[in-house]
């Protein structure tokens, strides 16, 4: 038997699937493979043995990335030091409580004395341990007067922003580079998709905006432009090369930003 593993499901022939992974059938081949001579002391693995070596290590991989879906939840043990591309390992079930499933830290404002006069309350995994291997997490956007989050990207989420008061502009780029962008009031809605360049703007003149958003995973990671570019020592030569700013304007930026080189 040859087994073949196909992630979208499109075949025929099937003898086992899941929404991940499925196995087909295929008749074996009517001529025999040639005759091998067998050293000596060396044991070559029949077709059998090896086509069965595959389905075992088929089912390793599937109960050990689909672990999370086969029971009710999974809270992080972030304590482990482990995180793997499916999350961290799981807090034994015997040991979690009610309190684990809440989280409180979105009900107070961020300390937007900074200079970008913003803060963002973050409800990731590291914070909330109950979203490991659900899908989604949140975070809490205090914008002070004249508060921007600057031009920043989530590599493993969409984002949906929820206005609580204020106006937010808020707006993003497609790979396209097309702009979208709405000023929105209390109640609207926007979304940003996963891995695109986006912004949030306080748009309330001297008072305060509000905004809780949500991802579609644990951990959506974040990368700001303007740290990534000058709060790190690339060498300025190579940023104003690259950036088409002057050796002028690129200190200013690694200054303001802390960046060196």
């Amino acid at each position: 038997m040859k087994v073949k593993i196909d992630l979208n499901g499109c075949y025929q022939n099937t003898i086992w699937s899941s929404p991940y992974l499925s196995i087909y059938s295929y008749p074996r081949p009517l001529k025999k493979p040639p005759h091998h001579h067998q050293e000596k002391g060396k044991i070559i693995p029949s077709s059998s043995t090896t086509a069965m070596l595959h389905i075992f290590l088929l089912f390793s991989l599937i109960f050990s990335s689909t672990n999370v879906l086969a029971q009710d939840f999974c809270v992080a043990n972030t304590a482990s030091g482990i995180v793997t591309p499916s999350g961290y390992p799981c807090i034994m079930e015997a040991n979690v409580t009610s309190d684990d499933f809440a989280f409180s830290g979105l009900g107070l404002p961020g300390n937007t004395s900074n200079i970008i006069s913003a803060a963002v309350t973050p409800a990731f995994v590291g914070q909330y341990p109950a979203v490991n291997g659900l899908g989604l997490s949140a975070a809490r956007l205090d914008l002070a007067p004249g508060g921007v989050i600057p031009m920043h990207t989530h590599p493993g989420a969409n984002e949906l922003l929820y206005v609580v008061h204020g106006h937010i502009t808020c707006g993003f780029i497609s790979s396209a580079n097309k702009v979208y962008l709405k000023t929105l009031k209390r109640g609207d809605v926007m979304v940003f998709p996963q891995g695109l360049l986006h912004f949030q703007i306080n748009a309330a003149g001297k008072r305060p905006s509000l905004a809780i958003v949500t991802f579609s995973s644990p951990n959506p990671g974040l990368q700001i432009l303007d740290f990534a570019l000058f709060a790190n020592d690339l060498p300025s030569s190579l940023l104003e090369k690259s950036t088409f700013l002057d050796d002028a304007q690129v200190k200013k930026l690694k200054g303001v930003l802390g960046g060196t080189g």
